[in-house]
């Protein structure tokens, strides 16, 4: 089988949260850490491949030439579709990097449109009307506000990729969501041609993302959280194999825990 998708993710634990989500889908994923060399091979039999960088909070320059360069990567190894991986939370600074890479993602795929969405619905990340919450708060009233690096003060994505892009950001909203892939792809169109470029789109569930996987199947690039990847890895046609892959249940674990936010410290 093709390699069928080629994600890079913005930091080291996004990289590992979209290979297991892509693993869940049913896709066998190889990970990488690091800008890959040219002599870098994958398995024969992957269907996803995700090279994880740690370019969230670099310079805008470095965090798009190494973003290209793993495209570029991929590309050569056949990637038929590129997914931008970024966090749940859409940690980024005001200039960037989430808006500056996709950009650069996009001129270099030819492409004319894409879609953000961070939602990850089973750790409490849902976008609706464009509004980034986390459970039952806006992002701006959640304890990312006092984050370190990315305090995230605005909870409105449209206005965080407006401060991060010179082109228009427009949003499919949950009613669209809720009529359908089909209804989504339409509006897609629809903003394509009124010379949208990014467009936010809510999801309040996994179905949601499901949708929205669909709907995007056709777009060169697509970016988001782990959630939409693997909304993706679901709307592929199936016959990978990957699912009659046993997955371990016994034996001991190790975890490494990539932040100290507030969640991540309750559950260690």
């Amino acid at each position: 089988m093709p390699l069928r998708l080629g994600c890079t993710a913005d930091d080291f634990t996004g990289g590992t949260d979209v290979a297991a989500a892509l693993r869940r889908a049913g896709l066998r994923t190889a990970l990488v850490f690091g800008v890959p060399d040219a002599d870098t091979e994958l398995p024969a039999d992957c269907d996803a491949a995700v090279v994880a960088l740690k370019c969230r909070s670099t310079p805008a320059d470095e965090a798009v030439s190494e973003s290209l360069a793993t495209q570029k990567w991929l590309w050569s190894k056949g990637a038929a579709q590129f997914h931008f991986t970024y966090c749940s939370t859409f940690a980024s600074t005001a200039q960037g990097n989430i808006g500056t890479v996709t950009d650069a993602l996009l001129d270099a795929a030819g492409a004319r449109v894409t879609v953000l969405c961070p939602a990850s619905p089973p750790n409490g990340r849902t976008v609706y009307q464009g509004h980034l919450f986390v459970h039952d708060q806006l992002l701006s009233d959640s304890p990312l506000r006092h984050h370190p690096l990315n305090p995230m003060t605005d909870a409105s994505l449209r206005h965080l990729l407006t401060a991060q892009t010179p082109h228009r950001v427009g949003l499919v909203n949950h009613a669209t969501i809720s009529r359908g892939a089909d209804a989504v792809r339409d509006a897609l169109l629809a903003h394509e041609r009124d010379g949208v470029r990014h467009v936010v789109a809510d999801a309040l569930t996994d179905d949601d993302l499901a949708v929205l996987g669909a709907a995007c199947l056709e777009l060169p690039v697509v970016t988001g959280a782990a959630g939409l990847a693997e909304g993706l890895g679901r709307a592929y046609p199936t016959g990978s194999g990957a699912t009659d892959v046993p997955m371990p249940h016994t034996g001991r674990a190790a975890v490494l825990a990539g932040n100290c936010s507030a969640t991540r410290q309750r559950r260690s």
